[in-house]
C-alpha cells in the first residue's frame, strides 16, 4: 500500500466528487448534489466521473448545472461476481479512478444518492495524509452475512453487545461508508490500489470493504452528521440530532428521493418523508440553476450549452408536522461531541 505524503504536494484546487454509471435516473441524484452544493454557498465545484455509458444527454445536464463531468476508464472487478451484497456494486470499482484527479489537492468524494444540508467545506480542512470517512452501521440485514450481525455488534454502540470468546479475533477495526470519504488524489495511490486489486478476493460490500482493508491504517473518523446513512434513524433512535446533520445518505432500499413510493419498510416513517421532501424541495428550486458569469473566466469545462431539466412532479405523499429524533449519543471517542449537539460528555452518554 502507497501511504499518502501530502507534504510534497504542491497547492492545488479542491473540489468534491462523485460517479454516474449508465443511462438510468441516478443522474437526478448527482442534478441534486449539485444543486444542494449551491445552495450552502461551497466554494469548490462538483466533479462528475462518468463512464462511458453515460448518454450525451445526462452529461450536457451535468454541464448545465455547472458540474464538471470527466470520463474514466472502467475498473474491472476480481472474479466471482456472485459474492456481492447488491448487484451494481460490480461497477463500483470504477470508483478507484478518482484518485487520477491529481489537478485537485484533496477531495471530498460523494455517492450520487446523498444529499447535503449545511455547507461541507471544512471538510478540505481534516488533516493530510489519512482517508476520512464516517462509520458505517452493521444493523441492517444486508450484513446478514457477517458474524457482526449476529452477535449483534455495531460501530455505533460497541458496548451493546459483549465480544464472544468463542470468536478468536479481535474486534474489527474502524469501518467506514464508501458513500462519502475525503481522500487525496494520487496516481501512485490509483496503482497500488489498481495492483492490490488483482490479488484481492471479492466481498459482499466490493469497493468499500477493498477500501477499508486498503487504508486500514490510514483512516481516521469523523460524526455522523457527515454522512447519515438513513436506517440509523430506525436502527438506532435518538442517536442523531437531525437539527445538526449536515449530509444524508438516502442508501436504504426504498429510500432514493426520485422513485420513493414510501411503501417499503421504514420508508413510512414521519422524519424519513421530511428528508424525502427536503431532498425534492432543493431538487425543484429552479433558483439554485447553474448561471454562468460572464467575468473573462473560460466556462468551457462546466457548460456547453444550456439545457433544461425535465419537469419533475414530488411524491404525491403528505407530511404532517414531523418532528426530530430526540438525542442521545453514545460514547464514540474520537468525534467532536460539540458537532453532535453536545457540549460534554456527560451530556452524550446520559441515557
Amino acid at each position: 500500500m502507497v501511504s499518502i505524503d501530502a507534504s510534497e504536494k504542491p497547492q492545488k484546487e479542491r473540489a468534491f466528487v462523485t460517479f454516474l454509471a449508465g443511462s438510468g435516473d441516478y443522474v437526478k441524484g448527482v442534478v441534486g448534489l449539485a444543486k444542494g452544493l449551491r445552495k450552502f454557498k461551497s466554494a469548490y465545484p462538483l466533479v462528475v466521473a462518468v463512464l462511458a455509458d453515460v448518454p450525451e444527454e445526462h452529461r450536457e445536464l451535468l454541464r448545465s448545472q455547472g458540474c464538471i463531468v470527466r470520463e474514466i476508464e472502467p475498473v474491472d472487478p476480481p472474479e466471482g461476481q456472485d459474492v456481492y451484497a447488491r448487484a451494481y456494486y460490480i461497477i463500483t470499482y470504477s470508483k478507484f479512478r478518482v484518485w487520477s484527479f491529481e489537478e485537485y489537492s484533496k477531495m471530498v468524494f460523494l455517492d450520487a444518492d446523498i444529499q447535503v444540508y449545511e455547507n461541507i467545506d471544512d471538510l478540505f480542512d481534516l488533516e493530510d495524509g489519512y482517508v476520512h470517512g464516517v462509520l458505517s452501521c452493521f444493523c441492517e440485514t444486508s450484513w446478514s452475512f457477517s458474524p457482526l450481525f449476529s452477535i449483534g455488534y455495531c460501530q455505533y454502540c460497541p458496548e451493546r453487545v459483549t465480544w464472544p470468546n468463542e470468536i478468536q479475533s479481535s474486534p474489527p477495526p474502524p469501518y467506514f461508508n464508501g458513500g462519502m470519504f475525503v481522500f487525496e488524489p494520487s496516481s501512485l495511490t490509483l496503482e497500488s490500489l489498481l495492483e492490490t486489486l488483482k490479488v484481492t478476493p471479492p466481498s459482499p460490500f466490493s469497493e468499500q470493504d477493498f477500501l477499508n482493508m486498503f487504508f486500514e491504517k490510514l483512516f481516521k473518523p469523523v460524526p455522523p452528521v457527515y454522512n447519515l446513512i438513513l436506517s440509523v434513524l430506525w436502527r438506532h433512535p435518538g442517536l442523531i440530532d437531525l437539527e445538526r446533520v449536515k449530509v444524508v445518505h438516502y442508501c436504504p432500499l426504498g429510500s432514493k428521493p426520485w422513485k420513493f413510493t414510501g411503501e417499503e419498510p421504514n420508508m413510512d416513517r414521519e422524519d424519513v418523508k421530511m428528508l424525502i421532501k427536503k431532498w425534492w424541495d432543493i431538487y425543484n428550486d429552479k433558483s439554485l440553476d447553474f448561471k454562468p458569469k460572464s467575468n473573462g473566466v473560460d466556462l468551457k469545462d462546466t457548460i456547453s450549452k444550456s439545457t433544461i431539466i425535465d419537469s419533475v412532479t414530488e411524491p404525491s405523499y403528505i407530511i404532517e408536522n414531523p418532528a426530530a429524533p430526540s438525542i442521545i449519543l453514545h460514547n464514540y471517542e474520537p468525534l467532536d461531541l460539540k458537532v453532535m449537539g453536545h457540549t460534554n460528555s456527560e451530556e452524550a452518554l446520559s441515557p
